[in-house]
């Protein structure tokens, strides 16, 4: 509703540039929940994907590619860009050029240059320009930031988190792609995510070491990565992103002077969106899990002994990103997720890249 005149606000139309995994399962779901957004157009040129979007969102209108989106810019108020790496920063400009505010999945660039131009244009044409960070909404980091403003954990010393897979054989296509203009591998892919919890949690970067693995057969990228951050803060992140992991670890480990929080599995809104269920805009219980999943608080024991006590998981709320979107385009406010955010974690890639490749520890500003 209209905060004035107490009207329903007529949606946004937004038009979303590619319908895989991102477009179809995170991006297309979450834009149809949010009230005040309305998924107006999808660009792909797989027919199979054109019947599927309209299948899936009756009346949203198919193009097959990014000009013909762009051609009716008058009619669009939103563009989201949901397609391969490599496409992030030439489709980007050009929707800024075209007057239309922009949401980029991870990561926005390549380099923290390359996102620093982006936010430099979209700050001289008063547009809005927000990536995409949908894991700063899992359940389980919900619960380390309420449990850290909270104060239950004292000072955090250290920060553990694990983004662990099983996949022994390569699945191919571009996220494996070992040609640097592809931007694949899981330094960028799944590092992404990792690492901006990381900064949101305790600010910048000091100092940043890294090792990177290509450990499958016939894998072109990195599959096995460690990144170890230390922050101006003091506080110290070791962030693990891997397809090769036998035996998965905790998702987070926190410790602290006056506790730890262990917790272990992943937050279930990834695998909800994937069998087809989805959030509604009327606000119905969403990314919540079983008592049996939650972690565990307390000092001096581990809690695969029973040590600690059980800490409720809050929900997960992955519409909250595009509500923020929403409402950030009506009042010209600051969004959920900004552009000099992602380039600070871009220039955390950018060294642990460097550091993983010249065996050294990389300052941040230092090489710049």
């Amino acid at each position: 509703m209209d905060g004035t005149t107490g009207t329903p606000r007529t949606p946004l139309r937004v038009g979303l540039i590619g319908y895989g995994l991102a477009g179809s399962v995170f991006h297309a779901p979450l834009i149809a929940a949010t009230k005040g957004l309305a998924l107006d157009t999808v660009v792909t040129a797989d027919p199979d994907r054109q019947r599927q979007a309209v299948a899936e969102h009756p009346g949203v209108t198919t193009v097959a590619d990014a000009d013909a989106l762009f051609a009716r810019a008058d009619g669009l108020d939103l563009i989201v860009i949901a397609s391969p790496n490599r496409t992030h920063v030439p489709l980007a400009r050009t929707a800024l050029e075209a007057g239309l505010p922009v949401v980029v999945d991870k990561p926005l660039a390549a380099t923290a240059a390359e996102a620093e131009a982006l936010a430099a244009l979209a700050e001289e044409r008063g547009l809005l320009l927000s990536v995409f960070q949908n894991r700063r909404w899992d359940n389980d980091f919900r619960t380390v930031q309420k449990l850290i403003a909270d104060g239950a954990l004292g000072r955090v010393q250290r920060f553990e988190s694990r983004f662990e897979r099983w996949r022994p054989r390569p699945k191919g296509g571009w996220r494996e792609s070992g040609d640097p203009a592809e931007i694949g591998g899981l330094l960028y892919d799944l590092g992404s995510h990792v690492v901006d919890q990381a900064l949101h949690l305790f600010g910048p970067a000091a100092t940043v070491y890294a090792e990177t693995d290509v450990r499958r057969e016939g894998a072109e990228a990195d599959d096995d990565t460690f990144i170890a951050i230390t922050h101006v803060s003091g506080v110290r992140s070791h962030l693990w992103v891997s397809a090769t992991t036998a035996q998965l670890g905790p998702r987070f480990r926190v410790l602290g002077s006056a506790a730890g929080f262990v917790k272990y599995g992943l937050d279930p809104q990834e695998a909800a969106l994937r069998e087809g269920l989805r959030p509604t805009p009327d606000g119905e219980a969403w990314g919540v899990e079983p008592e049996s999943a939650w972690g565990r608080l307390g000092a001096g024991e581990s809690p695969q002994t029973g040590g600690g006590e059980p800490v409720p998981t809050l929900p997960g709320d992955y519409p909250a990103y595009y509500a923020a979107i929403e409402e950030a385009l009506r009042t010209a406010g600051r969004p959920p997720v900004t552009a000099a955010e992602a380039a600070d974690a871009l220039r955390v890639l950018e060294a642990a890249r460097a550091s993983a490749t010249e065996g050294r520890t990389v300052r941040i500003g230092a090489d710049r």
